[in-house]
């Protein structure tokens, strides 16, 4: 896929206002590129999309998960003609909510400031408008760049997780327009960053395969060892999780292969701890699961001197995770074959002990000199 196209998908999804149980203007853009490229697109019960793409429906299913909302104010009762109370959904630690922070609110994209905190024990504060609002408020977001994208990175107000929406959109697109044997679901959750609520009853729902292979996808804080620009990254676990073994080995060996074949393409391998994915809930929910991730600058728009400010991530990161993406698809007939190598190295070596091993001690005694002891 070219970097245009990519870019305009980030775009499209970035420039909308995102908070959970409020992600109505993210799905239209959802909705909206799955119908221009002929994707099939439905809606579970509680509001989460399902895109799809099935031409081989012999192979076992890969489902691509991300999530489409990001912290932000929800609107909650006027105080005055030019205040109102909202509380605020997601993880942002309290020292960033200085009074007087630009916000923006929606529907109507009129400009507010932060006002003061209204409880000691809930995220409840004012929104101070300049004049009174045209219609009642429903949502307000950070009054920051939506999206930018200069000198190799991808930049805005919430590239946690459309980025990692995009990511499975341009998959999916690429995968339609190539004709190539697939049977994958990208699942656009709702409400993540406030306990995983889309993401839980999804996994519930039955709509996914037991089968399925589920991959999140995620812009994940940078940690170390993982760095910003040095490849997508095979996520090993969370937080709270460690994902499937066999899964991750064969996510392994598809990155491997193709390092092999473009020198360019990076990749990464760690365990990304600093918060809980949705792969978590997944896996809880009985099924297979693995992780990639881009390492993310200024997580849920916390920078340094506790500043509200764009979250970024590589550009080139993100591009290598949907080639990833690709591999990981169109070879996934090979899955047996590539996560049974392991397994055959370990019998040979074993073979290999038992000519050594099995019944003697190289002609040494145990306990004697020149044997080795026992601990």
């Amino acid at each position: 896929m070219s970097s245009d196209l990519f870019l305009t998908i980030c775009e499209r999804l970035m420039r909308q206002p995102a908070v959970a149980y409020h992600e109505e203007r993210v799905i239209g853009e959802v909705e909206s590129l799955c119908r221009e490229h002929g994707l099939d697109c439905f809606t579970d019960p509680v509001g989460n999309r399902v895109a799809t793409v099935n031409t081989a429906p012999d192979l076992p299913p890969i489902a691509l998960l991300a999530h489409m909302d990001h912290p932000g104010f929800e609107a909650l009762r006027p105080l005055s003609e030019r205040t109102w109370e909202a509380r605020f959904l997601g993880g942002v630690g309290p020292q960033y909510f200085r009074p007087g922070l630009p916000l923006r609110c929606y529907p109507d994209g009129q400009t507010a400031l932060l006002g003061e905190k209204l409880n000691a024990s809930e995220l409840l504060f004012k929104i101070e408008f300049p004049v009174a609002p045209v219609s009642p408020p429903q949502i307000a977001v950070w009054d920051l760049v939506p999206f930018s994208a200069e000198s190799g990175r991808i930049k805005g107000r919430a590239c946690d997780d459309l980025v990692g929406v995009a990511c499975a959109l341009a998959t999916l697109i690429q995968l339609k327009q190539s004709g190539a044997r697939a049977n994958v679901r990208g699942l656009f959750t709702r409400a993540e960053e406030v306990g995983f609520h889309g993401t839980l009853l999804l996994a519930e729902s039955g709509l996914v395969p037991r089968d399925a292979l589920v991959v999140s996808l995620e812009t994940s804080r940078e940690l170390p060892p993982a760095q910003i620009g040095q490849g997508v990254i095979l996520r090993v676990g969370d937080r709270a999780s460690i994902f499937d073994n066999r899964g991750l080995r064969y996510l392994s060996q598809v990155a491997t292969g193709l390092q092999e074949k473009d020198s360019a393409f990076r990749f990464q391998r760690a365990l990304m701890s600093g918060g809980t994915c949705e792969a978590t809930p997944f896996q809880e929910a009985g099924y297979r699961v693995v992780a990639l991730c881009v390492a993310l600058g200024n997580y849920h728009n916390c920078g340094s001197d506790h500043r509200i400010l764009e979250e970024y991530v590589s550009l080139p990161d993100a591009q290598g995770m949907v080639r990833l993406l690709l591999e990981i698809v169109t070879r996934f007939d090979e899955y047996d074959a590539l996560t049974s190598k392991l397994n055959e190295t370990l019998a040979g070596l074993a073979a290999e002990a038992r000519k050594r091993l099995d019944g003697v001690c190289g002609g040494v005694e145990l306990g004697r000199p020149g044997s080795s002891p026992i601990t």
